[in-house]
């Protein structure tokens, strides 16, 4: 069976299932952007059927940034509410944990530009090592995941967000 990615588009809408992770090394978290976007979010992707969402998670960063995670627990739960192409997007976004299988896939420290593919397009991904207590200083989608950051060890947290 050929894979799928769990996004679905019709006239009015856009509905997103979408896996996150949170890397977290040196007291810093690995966010991305894309080059014409001033906000940073955490890497991941669309869950993909069949795959489960470690497997989902597993592929993305090795697409993305060529490295090998281990997945670790549920954080979050977001159900986000977004304009994507100028139609109103509901996504639901599972963020995990994640640990880096081999520190030396990828720098440790600074920025670093990545390759993605998506909807036909090939772009351009920055990934940014953010000082955790600088967290407040950057644009960050979802804003709350500031606030949650902080509090990472208090078991599975739900959040709405609308943009």
């Amino acid at each position: 069976m050929d894979s799928v990615d769990l996004l679905f588009k019709t006239d009015q809408f856009v509905f997103s299932y979408r896996l996150a992770g949170i890397l977290i090394k040196n007291g810093k978290v690995l966010l991305q952007r894309t080059l014409n976007d001033p906000g940073y979010a955490f890497p991941g992707g669309h869950a993909t059927f069949p795959e489960t969402n470690e497997e989902t998670l597993m592929r993305e960063l090795e697409e993305e940034i060529e490295a090998d995670i281990r997945v670790g627990d549920l954080k979050w739960v977001g159900e986000i509410f977004f304009p994507w192409q100028g139609k109103p997007c509901q996504q639901i976004c599972l963020y995990y944990s994640i640990d880096l299988v081999d520190e030396t896939q990828i720098p440790l420290d600074g920025s670093f530009i990545a390759r993605e593919s998506f909807d036909g397009r090939i772009f351009d991904l920055e990934f940014s090592w953010i000082a955790i207590d600088e967290i407040d200083t950057i644009l960050l989608y979802p804003p709350i995941a500031k606030q949650l950051l902080r509090d990472l060890d208090g078991g599975v947290q739900h959040f709405i967000y609308k943009e």
